[in-house]
């Protein structure tokens, strides 16, 4: 029987997994997240995505575990916005992504003994313009401090977002349609925990 692990600590990719109704167990591996010198966002995505599912996989004494690791990145103009330092970094990414658009990339992999396999996501994300009392508001809510792009649309910060255009699911961290895919090929079926009516 094949046992599904996550290879992250994310709440929100716990969520996400379990509202498709597939069983999974956590496994999480600390792993460098630095980007590679001239490495672009899609690459740097997916390169941590099979690292953390590899790096969990690679802990386990089960031939029969899939691992599914994910990451997520915000992008503007070409660069990677990372989880804050701090308040200043905070509030100097939220007043870069004010009133323009930005890009969430987010990649989902899988990997087993015998089979790796990743697909990456992008969606177009616009903010509405914001003013610094704004800003400062939502940094005082402490929602930001472990968003990557200093922001989760999933939460206080959805009142920001004019317009999106791809996977809200793939945004708040774990794009479900490519991941349902995913899950097929390692005949893993979602909708599991669901109860029959």
């Amino acid at each position: 029987m094949t046992t599904l692990y996550l290879a992250s600590a994310s709440p929100r990719r716990r969520e996400l997994l379990a509202q498709i109704g597939v069983p999974f167990t956590t496994q999480v591996v600390p792993i460098d997240e630095t980007v590679q010198p001239g490495e672009a966002p899609d690459a740097y995505v997916e390169r941590l995505a099979r690292a953390k599912a590899q790096a969990a996989l690679d802990t386990l004494n089960d031939r029969d575990a899939v691992v599914l690791g994910s990451d997520t990145a915000v992008v503007l103009d070409g660069r990677i916005l990372g989880k804050p330092v701090d308040r200043e970094d905070a509030l100097t990414t939220l007043a870069a992504l004010s009133g323009r658009e930005h890009q969430v990339l987010t990649a989902v992999a899988l990997v087993s003994d015998n089979r790796a396999e990743a697909r990456v996501v992008t969606s177009t994300v616009r903010f509405k313009p914001l003013d610094r009392t704004q800003i400062e508001a939502y940094w005082a809510t402490g929602e930001p401090r472990d968003k990557a792009g200093s922001y989760g649309i999933q939460g206080l910060a959805a009142v920001f977002v004019s317009q999106m255009q791809g996977s809200y699911s793939a945004v708040v961290g774990l794009p479900l349609c490519e991941t349902a895919e995913l899950l097929a090929q390692f005949a893993i079926p979602c909708w599991q925990t669901t109860a029959s009516a």
